[in-house]
């Protein structure tokens, strides 16, 4: 059902308070703004589910906040970062405990990163209809195909936790999944910090002074962009900002002369708040400039990074565990460098399933061999 008013929430919240778990999900947009437009919360729970419209002038979602904030019921979702940084801005709070069925997936044997539509068809053998999926859920009235649609995300959504969570304690990897939702429940990880907003930013072989005035530029836009709810690209685009910082223009007339800066926006307001911003970064003594990242790998290094490409391959083929959870090339590039320590694949079960051998390739331990047609790993220093 669609819930429209404050008295159906409170009773349908009411019904499944205690459930062991509720399957959520949400439709939202952002396009046009920085924070996520909620239009619809879909929750189920057995023979209950609903999809809630937040859009209703005068609804009191208080119920709904309870029932998210229940420490006593996990909340099943798919993908869950965007959810749940969306449930962190409305309600103040992350809900917790959390299940996320797509890193349940990762350590089942399921694919790297799993779409929920090609999750439910090979768990559940359904194909969902996904016509509905790009639709613009802000407008309304609602039609009854995504309604259906919507609802369908969190029925399904039951299943296939419940056969997720059967797997887990079958092989015994419900420690893993347990360890990977501590770090959806961080609040950081939701939340741009404006003087670190200027890491987002793409830029090739940047100087340190290049970097301080970065800073303060990426500092302004993200404090505007919030400010306004607006897209950071609406302020000022990433490329603008870039050569901006990098030519330091002093005055209009040069600002103006940025590609992808318009001339209206270098002459107004926000224009002279960038040039001010260039000012106050070259006003920043030397000893406070962010550092310039690391050097790409050297070639030696790029070597041994494939290395351990292939090992993290053969571990997580016989594992059952998608690649990307374990480590990315960046983290590999890490360990190749000697990095032993706040490297995510040298800790936990990470390092039972790799991190270990990682360490024992580095160190001439182990091995690679070609081996009908695929990859042979040796143990050069048996007990």
């Amino acid at each position: 059902m669609l819930i429209t008013d404050s008295q159906t929430l409170a009773d349908f919240c009411s019904a499944i308070s205690d459930a062991p778990y509720i399957a959520v999900d949400t439709e939202f947009m952002r396009e046009r703004t920085y924070y996520a437009q909620l239009c619809l919360v879909q929750v189920a729970y057995g023979d209950h589910a609903a999809a809630i419209d937040p859009l209703v002038e005068g609804l009191d979602l208080g119920p709904l906040r309870t029932l998210l904030l229940d420490e006593g019921i996990v909340k099943v979702l798919h993908s869950a970062t965007q959810d749940l940084e969306i449930f962190l801005q409305k309600t103040g709070a992350i809900p917790s405990p959390v299940f996320d069925t797509q890193i349940a997936a990762s350590v089942c044997d399921l694919g790297d990163q799993p779409g929920y539509a090609k999750l439910v068809s090979t768990l559940l053998g359904i194909s969902i209809d996904k016509a509905s999926q790009a639709t613009d859920w802000s407008r309304r009235p609602l039609s009854e195909r995504q309604i259906e649609y919507a609802i369908g995300d969190v029925t399904h959504l039951c299943k296939v936790y419940e056969l997720l969570l059967a797997q887990l304690e079958k092989t015994g990897r419900g420690p893993w999944v347990d360890d990977e939702m501590k770090g959806l429940l961080e609040p950081s990880r939701y939340t741009v910090d404006p003087d670190e907003a200027f890491r987002r930013v793409k830029i090739r072989r940047p100087k340190p002074r290049t970097l301080v005035v970065l800073r303060e530029l990426a500092r302004w836009r993200e404090q505007m962009a919030i400010e306004r709810n607006s897209p950071r690209g609406w302020i000022v685009k990433d490329e603008a900002m870039v050569e901006i910082a990098e030519h330091l223009p002093k005055g209009v007339e040069e600002l103006a002369r940025v590609r992808k800066l318009s001339a209206g926006t270098a002459k107004g307001p926000d224009g002279q708040a960038m040039l001010d911003a260039v000012q106050r970064g070259l006003a920043i003594p030397k000893e406070d400039w962010p550092s310039v990242p690391p050097k790409q790998p050297k070639a030696d290094q790029d070597t041994l990074i494939v290395l351990l490409q292939a090992l993290l391959t053969v571990r997580c083929e016989e594992h059952g565990v998608a690649p990307r959870l374990i480590a990315t090339r960046a983290e590999l590039g890490q360990v190749a460098a000697g990095v032993r320590t706040d490297v995510r694949c040298l800790t936990g079960w990470r390092n039972t399933v790799f991190g270990e051998d990682a360490i024992g390739l580095i160190e001439g331990r182990l091995a690679l061999t070609g081996h009908q047609g695929g990859v042979e790993i040796f143990d050069l220093a048996p007990d």
